[in-house]
């Protein structure tokens, strides 16, 4: 910016000052996030006579793309009581996503009402960033109303409100939608394997992937992306360690994202070895990067590893988020180290100045009562009860429930269900109970727990467990029979069963 003044003045005394193209380049570097300065470019758009339509769009870009959002709709409504200029299909775009980032649906309407009277909302480039708009406010009868009022489509239309449908869980709707696309470019099949990742369809967008390949659509990084973290929830670790080689072999650099995607791929398919390699060779490690190769190492138990990587994360001049102290505090849990875990939770308020979320206090109470501190546990409860939210202590009892459970400490449980029956309406916290009762021998009190569920009209999600034969990943839910091999299954089931039961039986 110190830069920037000196070349302003330069305009200034060369007589550009009322030069539109030279003030236009000064207020296009104000609007850079990393080193412009929006209010800057404020001043210098105040003492501009008469600004093109160019001149205000670049003032709306500098506080759009620096987060004055407010500020954005101001200069909006600025523009329009001017007499002398009309808003044209840069405009629009620019405002409608700061209603966006703003969540004021009322406000984009409104937008949209603008654009409808000027004619702007047919144009192409507005059209397509109304549908993203009403996306995000999870509108998709608004946004499918755009992309049928519009007299042209291209790819990016098509691509927005499959998108769009995968963000709101319509994972029929933007299949169809992929189906009906004249045109797949890279762009439409990222966004529908996307949307199948985003939806828990892991099987189904591995699959989309393969299809891609064999319409010689070669993938780009998003889309690898989401096809590690399918690995990753499958534990097809076969399909990652492929995805890699094909990496390789296209000599896609290691960049941030990719990297993180190939952590927490083999981390979650059980190969710390070759997490921990990935990891080491990356240039790059952002937060995100640091938080999976902690929490890797917290899932698998490893707390002394994790807190090695905790301090060079913080050697390493990467701030710690949130996430970072529920990872150090599940390894924390994890690996029985309590003492640790509660000093780790007065460095992330007092050092980072990171308020507790629910998920902390979650991790603090499991913490506890792993190490068998229940009643300490139970006074933090209490003590939450006075200073956070009704969400952040149900949290906290469902982790002491759980932990009751492990550990058998029915007596301590009985506060738990006084302070979740009232508002959970989860199967989790029932099937907790239920276990809990039966566990301590009171086969009634679970009979009673059982019934309130019915009664209720809550039902217990069903288990789901996957396993790897060969590079094929076989997805099998409870009481569900999809599989295309069921019946063998069975078969073969029936035979272990009888040979369980009578083992003077011959194998067959």
């Amino acid at each position: 910016m110190q830069d920037l003044k000196k070349s302003h003045a330069l305009v200034l005394t060369t007589g550009l000052g009322t030069n539109t193209f030279a003030l236009s380049r000064l207020l296009a570097f104000c609007s850079d996030p990393h080193r412009g300065s929006p209010f800057h470019a404020w001043k210098i758009f105040q003492n501009i006579q008469q600004p093109t339509i160019c001149i205000w769009n670049t003032v709306l870009k500098a506080f759009l793309l620096n987060d004055e959002l407010i500020q954005t709709i101001n200069i909006y409504k600025e523009m329009l009581h001017s007499s002398n200029i009309a808003p044209d299909n840069y405009t629009l775009p620019y405002v409608l996503k700061a209603c966006s980032r703003l969540q004021s649906a009322c406000l984009g309407v409104s937008v949209h009402g603008h654009g409808l009277k000027s004619g702007l909302a047919f144009d192409l480039f507005v059209g397509n960033s109304l549908i993203v708009m009403y996306s995000e406010f999870r509108n998709m009868e608004a946004a499918r109303q755009v992309f049928d009022e519009m007299p042209s489509l291209s790819t990016v239309s098509w691509m927005v409100m499959i998108s769009g449908y995968g963000k709101v869980g319509e994972v029929d709707k933007e299949r169809l939608f992929f189906d009906l696309a004249p045109v797949r470019d890279r762009g439409i099949w990222g966004a529908m394997i996307s949307g199948y990742v985003q939806n828990a369809c892991f099987k189904e967008g591995l699959y989309l992937f393969r299809l891609m390949q064999c319409a010689e659509i070669e993938p780009d990084e998003a889309i690898f992306v989401s096809v590690l973290c399918g690995c990753a929830h499958l534990g097809a670790l076969d399909v990652g360690v492929w995805i890699h080689r094909y990496l390789d072999r296209l000599g896609l650099p290691l960049s941030v994202r990719l990297g993180t995607g190939l952590v927490d791929m083999y981390a979650k398919c059980g190969n710390l070895d070759l997490a921990r390699m990935v990891f080491e060779k990356m240039p790059q490690k952002d937060t995100v990067c640091w938080n999976a190769m902690i929490s890797a190492m917290a899932m698998h138990g490893d707390g002394d590893t994790a807190f090695e990587l905790f301090e060079e994360m913080e050697e390493a001049g990467v701030r710690p988020d949130d996430i970072t102290f529920i990872a150090i505090l599940t390894a924390c849990s994890y690996s029985g180290r309590a003492y640790e875990g509660m000093r780790m939770l007065d460095r992330m308020c007092r050092v980072y100045q990171i308020e507790p979320k629910s998920e902390h206090y979650g991790c603090i109470v499991d913490l506890l009562s792993r190490a068998g501190l229940f009643e300490e546990a139970s006074k933090m409860i209490q003590r939450l009860a006075t200073s956070s939210n009704r969400s952040e202590e149900e949290m906290a009892w469902r982790a002491f429930l759980s932990a009751c459970c492990k550990h058998g400490q029915s007596q301590l449980a009985e506060f738990a269900p006084e302070n979740l029956s009232q508002s959970e309406h989860e199967s989790g916290f029932y099937v907790l109970l239920s276990n809990l009762y039966a566990s301590a021998g009171k086969g009634c009190d679970a009979g009673k727990v059982r019934n309130l569920m019915k009664n209720r009209g809550i039902e217990k999600v069903p288990g789901c467990s996957s396993v790897q034969i060969d590079v094929t990943v076989h997805e099998f839910i409870a009481g569900e029979k999809i599989h295309p091999q069921m019946k063998e299954i069975h078969l073969v089931l029936e035979k272990i069963n009888k040979h369980l039961y009578y083992p003077e039986c011959k194998p067959y």
